[in-house]
């Protein structure tokens, strides 16, 4: 017999029609899927190659040749930025990806296994999350130099702790409730147990939060390409396009102004998303357990 199954398939077809009842939850949700498209679609619907020079055409403002102006070396912007999309979250969802996979399976093995691995693994956590994160992701950097696979790389070592600790928080909470004991004393094995009802159980608070990160993560990854420390030039990043207009502010302050919407946009959409999941998603929130 299985508890888990029979009540969970019900609230996850239920999931989209919630989601799209909810104002903010669709919100969101359309600005997430547009910005998907846009990075899914950029080697199609970019009007420019994203780093092709025209220096003759430095600064260029808005016009119905380049939609969103060109920079000082006269790329054009639209074309950065969609691509820019495209790098953005590429680099979010694999690494936020890496880290909740990662957090997901400590998180479980700690949340159910003996109390000495627990007492090891909540000890690693606990160390990892008191390092200050910009200094932590500064000295990794330092260490592997920047690019890519490093920010990737940083933001997962960030991100795992985090993670693993909502999991066994869960999974602590989970073992002890009535469907758990029924299934132990019917007999059942820790695998059956582990995959069968904990796991569907604390999947959705973890997407939750792994979709409110997604945001943080691409703050950050901007932040440290604005600093030079991140995805290497002439790679589209928003964050080299923010920091390229920075530095000719006063000449052309839309190249700013361009860089920043899309940041703005996809921390909305990615903040509203997740609020919209958690009240869909949150089995408290629902007036119920799933289980």
């Amino acid at each position: 017999m299985s508890f888990a199954v029979e009540e969970t398939v019900p609230g996850r077809r239920g999931i989209g029609r919630a989601l799209l009842a909810d104002p903010m939850g669709l919100a969101g949700l359309v600005l997430v899927v547009v910005f998907l498209l846009m990075a899914l679609l950029a080697p199609w619907i970019a009007p420019y190659d994203p780093i092709a020079l025209d220096v003759k055409a430095k600064f260029q403002p808005p016009s119905a040749a380049h939609w969103a102006g060109t920079d000082h070396l006269g790329r054009d912007l639209l074309s950065r930025i969609i691509w820019g999309a495209r790098l953005a979250l590429g680099i979010a969802i694999t690494s936020v990806g890496i880290a909740g996979a990662i957090g997901l399976v400590l998180g479980l093995i700690a949340g159910y296994g003996p109390r000495w691995l627990d007492s090891i693994l909540v000890l690693i956590f606990d160390s990892m999350s008191s390092l200050p994160m910009i200094f932590f992701a500064l000295a990794v950097i330092t260490v592997l130099g920047p690019g890519t696979t490093t920010l990737i790389i940083v933001i997962v070592l960030v991100s795992f702790p985090a993670y693993a600790r909502l999991i066994r928080t869960q999974t602590l909470a989970l073992s002890g409730a009535d469907f758990i004991l029924a299934e132990r004393a019917m007999g059942a094995g820790a695998g059956r147990i582990i995959f069968c009802h904990l796991l569907p159980n604390v999947v959705g608070p973890l997407v939750i939060l792994i979709c409110m990160d997604i945001p943080v993560v691409i703050m950050l990854e901007a932040g440290l390409s604005y600093l030079n420390l991140g995805v290497k030039p002439p790679s589209p990043s928003w964050g080299n396009i923010l920091s390229e207009g920075y530095n000719a502010l006063r000449q052309a302050p839309h190249v700013v102004v361009v860089a920043g919407v899309p940041l703005v946009l996809a921390t909305l959409g990615f903040t509203f998303l997740g609020e919209g999941l958690r009240d869909v998603l949150d089995p408290r929130g629902a007036g119920r357990r799933w289980g």
